[in-house]
């Protein structure tokens, strides 16, 4: 059996786990720069405000509602991220973090019918050691688990958090129930050819013959449907590294001159090669892009990018830096007032196997820099930067509702009277 653990509503319950307060009231989480809505309360949602919404267009509703609005604290939310993990870990060997808060647990090995007061036990030392509330579905496979935890979280007050997919008539009642669009994995647009073909729940969707699922929506849709099938076809997995990596951000206000840009593009080059490193990675390629601001109506909307390629593969902040700058000076337009810039490396493979190339010579004196900075900067912060860099003061992102970082900062731990 696989358990898949979903903390609730996560980034407004970070906010109040040390803001008790805000219990019961309508809270919601906004993106970088206080852009767009990126998570909400169930009071929040109740009152219609949609993911990804811009926050300036729901000022008369969030005043009218009082509703709380804060910056992201990612610092805060990787904490305790983190510390929930490791209280899952705790229960079994076998754990895939899915994503900063969801989990999948193996219980293969555990009597059935131990396993909801074995999975209250885990909600309860969530609950108490870090005070984020959970909900954890059971079933045979990661598909129907998906489908379990949505049942304990949509009707919490009769599941008390936790539901067992553990038989047919089960499996067959959930699917039944459960909308096509919001089956896992399935999304906007296959969605809307199901419902063509009539297919409006999960149930339908595994009644389809095999051959027009795989022709439709290729071995990935195949798969799905066998494991709501109660066929186990997804595994879970261990961590990779990434096969890409990118540093995006909004800038917090427009910026349309080529110096200022080409600071701000060398310093997401180095975040990208300081990723590298960190997973023992080169890259080949970099990729640069360069964006305006899409909710600005007076000004036409302008997207630009470009891929080049490196003369080596590399994990140097210095080598990074200075082609990613080329990057952006190959796509940059003046006159035009930025909103966004993003850095991308792709083709990434393993330090230890990379090609040599026979007419271009690696800089072997960047790999000891590099080893010195990243040293002085994990135990310093940013002690060591690139010239080009903006080593005179720092870059803000606008947060004006961001809450304390409790847990992550000694200056700004919760104070007990």
């Amino acid at each position: 059996m696989i358990a898949l653990v979903d903390c609730n509503n996560f980034y407004a319950s970070c906010e109040r786990v040390f803001q008790p307060q805000l219990n019961n009231t309508p809270v919601v989480v906004l993106s970088n720069n206080d852009g767009c809505v990126i998570a909400r309360s169930d009071e929040s949602k109740a009152l219609g405000i949609p993911m990804g919404a811009p926050i300036f267009k729901l000022k008369e509703l969030v005043q009218k509602n009082q509703i709380k609005c804060f910056s992201s604290n990612f610092p805060l939310y990787g904490d305790m991220s983190s510390r929930v993990m490791q209280i899952l870990s705790s229960f079994t060997p076998e754990i895939e973090i899915y994503s900063i808060d969801e989990a999948f647990l193996s219980l293969e090995g555990f009597k059935e019918e131990e396993l909801e007061a074995y999975a209250a036990q885990m909600k309860k030392k969530v609950e108490q050691y870090t005070g984020i509330p959970i909900s954890i579905g059971i079933a045979p496979t990661k598909a129907l688990a998906k489908v379990a935890n949505r049942i304990a979280k949509k009707f919490k007050e009769r599941t008390k958090g936790v539901y067992l997919i553990d038989n047919e008539q089960k499996r067959i009642k959930a699917l039944k129930w459960l909308k096509i669009e919001d089956v896992w994995g399935i999304g906007r647009q296959h969605s809307k050819r199901l419902q063509l073909k009539r297919v409006y729940t999960a149930w339908d969707f595994t009644q389809l013959n095999d051959a027009w699922v795989r022709k439709e929506l290729s071995v990935v849709g195949l798969r799905l449907k066998r494991e709501l099938e109660g066929q186990q076809s997804l595994f879970l997995e261990q961590p990779q590294n990434k096969k890409s990596i990118a540093t995006t951000r909004s800038f917090k206000t427009n910026i349309s001159d080529l110096e200022t840009l080409e600071e701000r593009v060398a310093t997401f080059a180095v975040h990208c090669a300081e990723k590298l490193r960190k997973q023992k990675s080169s890259c080949s390629m970099i990729s640069v892009f360069l964006r305006s601001n899409p909710f600005d109506k007076s000004q036409p909307y302008v997207f630009r990018n470009t891929t080049i390629s490196l003369p080596y593969s590399s994990d140097s902040s210095i080598l990074i830096a200075s082609y990613a700058q080329k990057a952006l000076r190959h796509i940059y337009k003046s006159g035009v007032p930025y909103k966004k810039a993003g850095v991308l490396v792709l083709g990434l493979r393993p330090n230890e196997t990379q090609q040599l190339n026979l007419f271009c010579d690696t800089q072997p004196k960047h790999k000891d820099l590099m080893r010195v900075m990243d040293k002085m900067n994990n135990r310093y912060g940013k002690a060591l930067q690139l010239a080009s860099q903006n080593l005179t003061g720092k870059w803000i992102m606008r947060q004006e509702n961001l809450s304390q970082r409790y847990t992550t900062d000694i200056n700004e731990l919760i104070q007990v009277r």
